[in-house]
């Protein structure tokens, strides 16, 4: 089985608060249930129409996302190096996602999944979790303390 070829990679931070952080569709107008409405803070990754919800191990810092867009499933990450992971489908109607904060709302940073809106499979790895919490408990805020994978594919493939 030939192997997925990476589209493209950027990389965009992440304002957590109360332990938790958004990307939602950017045209997010018509979504029936808007970051952060009926956000679950017991599951690592959920997911609501258009928009996916990650609960972060650290209560207020600012976290590194990696993002990777796929034309196909990724080679699958070895777990011993990531804290959390899980996976969701998602769909866009414009190709694009917002970064969400929940104390600070939409961001500037917009990820590009294509020129055009479809359905996506992610995958969400997350490393540094221990060490976000204990920052939070301590002196407060950190950048970079913990970090994300987020790996979209195109669902059909």
């Amino acid at each position: 089985m030939p192997v997925a070829e990476l589209v493209r990679q950027q990389y965009v931070d992440a304002h957590v608060g109360f332990h938790a952080f958004g990307l939602q569709e950017s045209d997010d107008a018509d979504l029936p249930v808007p970051f952060p409405d009926d956000f679950d803070f017991g599951v690592f990754l959920s997911a609501h129409p258009g928009r996916l919800d990650i609960t972060s191990g650290g209560h207020t810092h600012t976290a590194t996302v990696s993002v990777e867009v796929w034309e196909g499933p990724p080679p699958q990450q070895d777990l011993t190096g990531w804290d959390e992971q899980a996976e969701a489908d998602f769909t866009s109607t414009s190709g694009e996602v917002a970064v969400w904060s929940m104390h600070t709302g939409r961001t500037d940073d917009l990820i590009t999944l294509a020129d055009s809106g479809g359905s996506w499979r992610v995958r969400v790895s997350c490393a540094g979790r221990a060490a976000a919490a204990a920052l939070s408990e301590g002196e407060g805020t950190g950048h970079g303390v913990e970090r994300y994978l987020v790996q979209f594919w195109p669902a059909q493939s």
